[in-house]
């Protein structure tokens, strides 16, 4: 935008009234993090018009809230990063999830979960103990589930039925339960078989879709949210191809046959 106005970074400092350019140029580059009143500076300075404004505006907003570390989110304590998303699963309408590590959370036993937070709460290097209190809370939002009117929308690549990082005990009484969880008439349970012939569709990183508003991804130090349009619209793609590619209904529930008949041989 300053370059197309035929400006300079010395000239437009001097018009911003910054004592020099180089704060410019950071800003330009990525050095700076980008706030409003830098936005409506540009604007102003380079002559762009209202509804240049308005868009450059709502890119800020979608970057400032993209992103929140696990140090951020947990200073409270995991309580908090369960109550945080409460309102959201109430709201939603169609719920999608892929996942390539974990059973979803909406699907979790108490006790797969209170293991998985219980974990999280070790990497994550969380000084608060309320980890029964976050599993509490999970656990309530699960009535979601049984919300007419809505769709809970599941792909899991069959690694995650076979992955055990807790007791054989633990994964059994799991399986047990998503056999029965996904009969419910709100969701839809779908796995991607190894076998699967899959040219052209590469397993992609975990996310969840709600609606078709925002993404949100979980990194190990942190969350990413997506709700750029454009960006949104790759990963509702991204979705199309992984569902395709699923099994449902006696597939899945033989696959999970396989997996539970394997822990409940071991001692």
């Amino acid at each position: 935008m300053r370059a197309d106005a035929g400006l300079s970074g010395v000239e437009f400092a001097r018009r911003a009234g910054w004592a020099d350019s180089s704060l410019v140029s950071m800003i330009e580059k990525g050095r700076r993090t980008i706030t409003v009143d830098h936005v409506r500076i540009w604007c102003r300075i380079s002559g762009a018009n209202e509804q240049r404004l308005a868009e450059l505006l709502a890119e800020q907003r979608a970057a400032a809230n993209m992103w929140e570390t696990h140090k951020e989110a947990t200073r409270a304590g995991l309580k908090r990063v369960q109550e945080s998303v409460r309102e959201k699963y109430e709201r939603v309408r169609v719920h999608r999830v892929y996942q390539t590590k974990v059973i979803p959370g909406l699907l979790q036993t108490e006790a797969l979960t209170t293991a998985y937070l219980t974990q999280a709460r070790m990497e994550q290097h969380v000084a608060v103990d309320d980890v029964a209190e976050a599993v509490a809370e999970r656990m309530a939002r699960q009535h979601v589930l049984r919300r007419p009117g809505k769709r809970f929308l599941f792909v899991v690549e069959e690694d995650v039925l076979w992955y055990r990082p807790f007791t054989p005990g633990t994964h059994a009484e799991q399986l047990r339960h998503l056999l029965e969880v996904i009969r419910l008439p709100t969701v839809s349970f779908g796995v991607i078989p190894r076998n699967t012939d899959r040219r052209g569709v590469s397993p992609d990183e975990s996310f969840t879709m709600s609606d078709t508003d925002a993404v949100s991804v979980e990194l190990v130090s942190g969350y990413l949210t997506i709700t750029q349009p454009y960006e949104v619209g790759m990963y509702v793609e991204a979705w199309e191809r992984l569902s395709g590619l699923s099994v449902y209904g006696r597939p899945v529930r033989e696959l999970i046959a396989v997996v539970l008949a394997d822990l409940e041989s071991r001692p």
